[in-house]
């Protein structure tokens, strides 16, 4: 049998399910391949979405009419903004989720997604006619052809599960590994290398005792991670949390010769920013406890997450060493952790479109990129959407630079930098921190999406009542005046110093102690101003407030930005035979001519390109 498609995309998890979505809401006639169609978005580790840096593109894949954000906040069981405590630019929102749940709200979004249909199989071998994709053919010799091809295979590709010395091929725990398919792509001069990742052990939460564990629960205010759809409607539940110590360490330890991390049955490399238990004993040694948090997998399961306890070691280590936690004296388990290996493929072959340099109209995005993360996936999932559906149009390519997003600076950093270890976002990646908030990605992306087509009318129209009212709010306090014998009586009661000659309100707004609400409480017409009767005020408020308080430094590190815009729009791709430069020190050569950078600014960020090769560059370049 044959099908013809617009874009065809392999591969259901968080990359996947967004980069149908994205395609098809941009008119592509998508096809997404998928081996089981009940496990569409399945949250195969963790299931939570967001934390420091993530949470920042869940905001930014919302703000370009993706779909993750709002699937999480109608399955969130517990929501958090994390870094709260210190300035705006790292607060991070984080959702624990219902696994059960999430998974059928993805589908239910698919399901009723035009011009999207799901195909429950498996793909085998890539087709390539003039070294260009036109489609796949699967396990069962269905022909599948289209004008681009996304790959989003996740850890599927030639999968390999460790427990202990154990070994059992599969994509995840119970699911068949791909055979075949990327042996299907490296024959066309894509180079493949292998990554690992692990998961935890599951918990029977009736054989915890809670009461030796600290209680942590989520928080109840306005914050979410979609501007438009509903608040959370879930029961919130709580988290937990407790330690290892001496006996849980010493048990791990008498089963090292057993762990596949450190007996070489693993050879491939596994994420630093997420260790095993095992690895943290190795790693720390002197180090006499690490912090666990016991996490709910849903509202109706008794199954439960021990987050901080991912570990490849024997079953019977898992189980002896955990059972020495006083919380976990009795515990009974659903299954013990596991690692996998898997197939992913060098990310420097990548434009910033997310394309192959190599096969026309061939994309990737997620794990098969060497990142970790559902986040990091499905902000990937969506560029290579858009420019699936852009490429199948003859249009340019959508390009994100790193100071309009932090899936900018993600895929930057792959294509760029490549990677010797599992990728993860973090805050400290990004230059322009401060630029890159949570809460104004749809000041940065929605007006963007909805040019291209994949943000609908009702989000462009709420981004610009907010918009509106955000500016509104800024000017009443720009051109509200205060007196100080009005006010210096309650500024002292707030722990400020008293005003010495009146002002505006937002001088005010500027002093750490004081924000908008505090102010309300003193000042009678700000109060009445904040009473909107927009929807989401208390977002309106926030953002305009974040606005004025930080006005210098969001001003500051915008000038330092487009002072970096002036190398990124110097472009050298084809311009030189880098072979030749020898005024360019050999390790710069050789780096650039791999990978053959669009713009002299990314050329800046490969590393072992030095300061000197640019000014090389430069000087050349005015010849």
């Amino acid at each position: 049998m044959k099908f013809n498609y617009d874009v065809i995309v392999i591969g259901g998890g968080h990359a996947g399910c967004e980069a149908a979505a994205a395609s098809a809401n941009m008119g592509a006639k998508t096809c997404l391949v998928t081996m089981d169609m009940n496990k569409i978005g399945q949250m195969s580790c963790n299931p939570a979405v967001g934390g420091i840096a993530k949470g920042q593109i869940v905001r930014e894949i919302d703000a370009l009419g993706g779909q993750m954000g709002l699937v999480t906040d109608k399955t969130a069981i517990q929501f958090r903004m994390l870094n709260i405590g210190k300035g705006p630019a790292v607060w991070s929102p984080r959702a624990q989720c219902d696994r059960g749940k999430f998974i059928w709200e993805w589908r239910t979004v698919l399901d009723n997604t035009p011009n999207l249909k799901i195909w429950q199989d498996q793909a085998d071998k890539l087709l390539v006619e003039n070294g260009e994709a036109i489609g796949v053919r699967t396990i069962w010799g269905v022909e599948l052809y289209a004008k681009s091809i996304i790959v989003t295979a996740g850890t599927f590709l030639n999968g390999l599960m460790h427990i202990g010395r154990k070994m059992v091929e599969g994509g995840r725990c119970a699911e068949p590994a791909v055979h075949n398919f990327t042996e299907s792509i490296t024959r066309w001069g894509i180079t493949s290398a292998r990554m690992k990742t692990g998961t935890p052990i599951r918990i029977d939460k009736r054989s915890v005792h809670f009461e030796d564990m600290d209680v942590q629960d989520g928080d109840s205010d306005f914050h979410q991670f979609s501007y438009m759809g509903p608040h959370r409607v879930l029961q919130q539940l709580p988290c937990w949390t407790t330690y290892t110590n001496k006996e849980v360490h010493d048990t791990l330890k008498e089963g090292l010769a057993d762990s596949p991390l450190f007996n070489g049955q693993i050879q491939s490399t596994g994420p630093r920013y997420c260790p095993s238990i095992e690895t943290k004993l190795v790693t720390f040694p002197d180090k006499e406890q690490h912090p666990l948090f016991l996490e709910p997998e849903g509202e109706d399961t008794n199954e439960m997450y021990l987050n901080g306890f991912s570990s490849s070691m024997p079953m019977d280590v898992q189980l002896n060493a955990i059972r020495k936690i006083r919380a976990f004296r009795d515990v009974e388990i659903y299954r013990p952790g596991y690692a996998i290996e898997y197939d992913y493929f060098d990310p420097t072959q990548l434009k910033h479109s997310l394309e192959s340099k190599i096969i026309k109209g061939l994309f990737f995005a997620g794990q098969v990129n060497g990142t970790t993360g559902y986040e990091e996936a499905g902000g990937q999932g969506t560029i290579a959407g858009i420019n699936a559906a852009i490429y199948c149009n003859n249009g340019e390519p959508f390009i994100m630079k790193r100071d309009e997003s932090y899936i900018g600076v993600l895929i930057d950093d792959l294509v760029t930098k490549g990677v010797d270890e599992p990728y993860r976002m973090f805050t400290s990646r990004a230059e322009y921190r401060i630029l890159l908030r949570q809460d104004d990605a749809d000041a940065r992306l929605t007006e963007k999406a909805y040019h291209l087509g994949i943000a609908k009318r009702d989000r462009y129209d709420w981004w610009i009542q907010k918009k509106q009212a955000v500016d509104e709010l800024i000017q009443f306090c720009e051109q509200m005046p205060i007196k100080a014998k009005d006010i210096n009586s309650q500024l002292e009661a707030l722990g400020t110093t008293p005003l010495r000659a009146g002002c505006k309100l937002i001088d005010l707004i500027a002093r750490p102690h004081l924000n908008l609400q505090n102010l309300a409480e003193i000042i009678p017409a700000l109060k009445e101003k904040l009473h909107m009767p927009e929807n989401r005020k208390e977002e309106i408020a926030e953002a305009a407030e974040i606005k004025m308080k930080y006005k210098g430094y969001i001003e500051r590190e915008k000038i330092v930005a487009e002072k970096m815009h002036r190398l990124e729009n110097i472009k050298i791709k084809g311009r030189f035979n880098y072979a030749e430069l020898h005024e360019i020190s050999t390790e710069g050569r050789q780096k650039l001519a791999k990978i053959d950078p669009e713009t002299l600014a990314q050329a800046s960020r490969i590393p072992g390109v030095s300061p000197s090769d640019i000014n090389v560059l430069l000087v050349l370049l005015g010849r």
